[in-house]
């Protein structure tokens, strides 16, 4: 959900309402997560991706948000004039989205199970929900059957293994970054969103990469979340990390922060499906 990565992604809400897939959470845990999204959804580039993500989709008719969050991109697609549907699994996201956008149409859902009939969308939009997936050819399957023949598919999202960081310690900057990677369930779905779509016998497949160049508090607290997570996880020493964020800290205070984090934005025309297909 959004352009850039969640600076800390280790509690289960972060898994279950990034990833539109259906996990156990907390209200606590949901509403970390929203403060997160809601700073992420503000960061730089962010809004421009997204609204690239809606010229993508084309004509504004019916599109589902899959893993809608707190509802922002629902409520900017009904601006520009789509029938906007958000689904989430969060009971507490869908809250806080009818609650914020009470004109909405919010409904629970997860990216296995659309609430939606076959053929029922002419568009489908997934933000960073991929890469939380085990099984991303399933949730594709089921994009393809809510959506109408000739209906647009956008999926965006980040590599985790392509986050890159200036370190005076290259060594442990990759063992720490794809230490991370390493934790997420599908790390580098992004970097297979066009042979998935292809996969699937879409047509007019198209990728671009858009990278924001981070160098505020943002990229610190990023920086902070990633070198944690894989500390937490036993993958590099805790005394590894906590000297390699002091060392992005310092950089911060002296304005030399350098965080580069590649998104990638597929889009698609769904196949022409006979009966048969189904």
């Amino acid at each position: 959900m959004s352009k850039h990565p969640a600076t800390d992604t280790d509690t289960k809400s972060a898994t279950a309402t990034v990833s539109g897939a259906a996990t156990d959470t907390t209200a606590a845990d949901s509403t970390a997560l929203i403060a997160l999204l809601d700073a992420v959804e503000a960061a730089p580039g962010a809004a421009e991706l997204r609204g690239r993500s809606y010229d993508l989709l084309r004509t504004p008719t019916a599109v589902a948000d899959v893993g809608c969050g707190a509802g922002r991109a629902v409520a900017e697609l009904r601006d520009r004039g789509f029938r906007a549907t958000g689904v989430d699994p969060d009971p507490t996201m869908l809250a806080t989205a009818r609650s914020r956008f009470p004109e909405g149409d919010f409904r629970s859902g997860d990216a296995y199970a659309l609430p939606f009939r076959d053929g029922e969308l002419t568009g489908y939009r997934a933000d960073k929900v991929f890469h939380e997936l085990d099984d991303p050819a399933r949730a594709l399957a089921e994009a393809t059957r809510v959506l109408a023949p000739g209906g647009r598919i956008v999926l965006i999202g980040q590599d985790w293994d392509t986050v890159v960081v200036d370190s005076d310690d290259a060594a442990l900057t990759r063992a720490i970054v794809h230490g991370r990677a390493d934790l997420v369930t599908s790390p580098r779905a992004a970097r297979g969103y066009r042979n998935l779509l292809l996969d699937a016998g879409c047509t007019d497949v198209a990728v671009e990469v858009h990278t924001p160049v981070l160098t505020d508090g943002f990229a610190l607290a990023l920086l902070e979340g990633i070198a944690r997570a894989t500390a937490d996880a036993g993958l590099v020493p805790t005394r590894s990390a906590e000297s390699w964020v002091a060392e992005q800290r310092e950089r911060a205070q002296h304005g030399r922060l350098f965080v580069a984090v590649p998104m990638f934005l597929a889009a698609a025309t769904a196949p022409n499906r006979t009966r048969a297909d189904a």
